[in-house]
């Protein structure tokens, strides 16, 4: 007899189809929201398209630790909802087989993915948000080759102001220059340009030669009585580039150590106080993102099965809302744990216990309790406000619009 029968191999295809889809949907989502502040980022930094590419590349093990048990939940949500509408669902009780037996291949699929996701949050997560924040300084500090802002000052050196009016050829011709160099013995060149060019130089690669034709320099100095004023038709202009501080070393967050690393740290005797309740808080938080996938098929299927005569969807909006609601309690949780003001064991893994602790019980209602409907009193609750809403709607399309003059005739009339 072999392990996966016909009945679970049709499950497993009910299941992926969906699964893929909402994980491919919900990743586009959170990228595409974030694109957008990206290519703005860049954009004022005035760094290259191309990195944002890199940085959502970078960015995507964060939102795969989300859209990973979204996309489980919701495809076994959906292929016990075909069953269950489909009347196949009762069949498959009516033969001997169980919610619990039907839940192998949903298992099968939780504990894959919740391994796939404990390696994300482990390593992967870590490595590729040091990554974010490499890029992220780079751009600031000019590493990725930013262009010169056109019509602001830029500072090149400490000593050297540039403001250029315009460019032209992706920045290679420049006009309208005028630029403001000071040395450390108080001699100041101010020299404006019609046009210039940058040049590589030969000799030292942190100099660049900057071209300038068709202008003129005025020199002041404490040694001089007279400012000095020359015109040329051509001159070369050496500017030292900025140096470019070096990015700091992976793990001065949290987020960035390994989970090896977080049990290293968090149970060391010669880290702070502060520095243990931060890796404790999220060695923690990251356990029990991955600990609660496995409770995510019994939640799928108490709320994919609706009652007798009814196809609402509510299950659908209830576990998405339950599902994004208990991620953002573990957020607030490792925050405030991290602070050290309630213990992380309390503040992660305690809602952690009652999330479980409802999970099983609507699991336990559907599965073994003759006629238990999980979700059946919010679908009559909804059903009621539903009506309350459309019977005020309708009678106050009823109502006819009295006259002002009209409401007074007849309070008249009553006196």
């Amino acid at each position: 007899m072999t392990f996966l029968t016909a009945i679970d191999k049709y499950i497993a295809r009910l299941v992926i189809v969906p699964m893929l889809s909402v994980f491919v949907i919900a990743a586009s989502l959170l990228v595409l929201d974030k694109m957008l502040k990206l290519f703005d980022f860049v954009a004022t930094q005035g760094g290259p398209v191309g990195v944002v590419f890199k940085m959502l590349a970078n960015l995507l093990p964060e939102y795969a630790s989300l859209a990973i048990p979204l996309g489980l939940m919701l495809g076994i949500l959906f292929a016990f909802r075909k069953l269950a509408t489909s009347s196949e669902l009762d069949v498959m009780r009516g033969v001997g087989l169980s919610y619990t037996r039907l839940l192998r291949v949903p298992f099968l699929f939780a504990i894959v993915l919740a391994g796939f996701n404990l390696l994300i949050v482990s390593y992967i997560q870590p490595r590729s948000r040091y990554f974010y924040e490499e890029l992220q300084f780079e751009l600031r500090s000019g590493a990725l080759g930013a262009s010169i802002k056109v019509g602001e000052f830029n500072a090149l050196q400490d000593r050297t102001a540039l403001r250029v009016e315009s460019s032209r050829d992706e920045g290679r011709q420049l006009q309208g220059i005028f630029a403001r160099i000071a040395s450390e013995k108080g001699d100041v060149l101010v020299i404006s340009a019609r046009e210039g060019q940058f040049f590589a130089s030969r000799e030292n690669p942190d100099t660049v030669i900057l071209r300038l034709t068709d202008g003129q320099i005025v020199q002041e100095s404490p040694t001089i009585r007279h400012p000095r004023v020359l015109t040329f038709a051509s001159h070369d202009l050496p500017v030292d580039l900025p140096k470019i501080e070096q990015f700091r070393r992976r793990g001065d967050k949290t987020s960035e150590y390994f989970l090896p690393e977080l049990l290293r740290i968090g149970w060391s005797q010669h880290s702070t106080t502060e520095m243990r309740n931060q890796t404790i808080a999220n060695l923690n938080y990251r356990l029990v993102e991955v600990a609660m996938m496995f409770l995510l098929p019994l939640l799928a299927v108490a709320l994919a099965v609706p009652p007798k005569r009814s196809s609402s969807a509510l299950g659908v909006f209830v576990s998405i809302v339950m599902v994004v609601a208990y991620h953002k309690v573990n957020e607030y949780g490792q925050d405030v744990s991290s602070l050290g003001r309630v213990d992380p064991t309390l503040a992660l893994w305690g809602p952690f216990a009652l999330f479980a602790a409802l999970i099983v019980w609507m699991y336990w209602r559907l599965a073994y309790v003759p006629g238990g409907q999980p979700i059946g009193g919010l679908e009559t609750g909804f059903a009621r406000l539903a009506r309350m809403v459309m019977g005020l709607f309708a009678a106050r399309k009823r109502q006819p619009d009295v006259p002002p003059e009209d409401l007074s005739g007849a309070a008249h009339r009553a006196v």
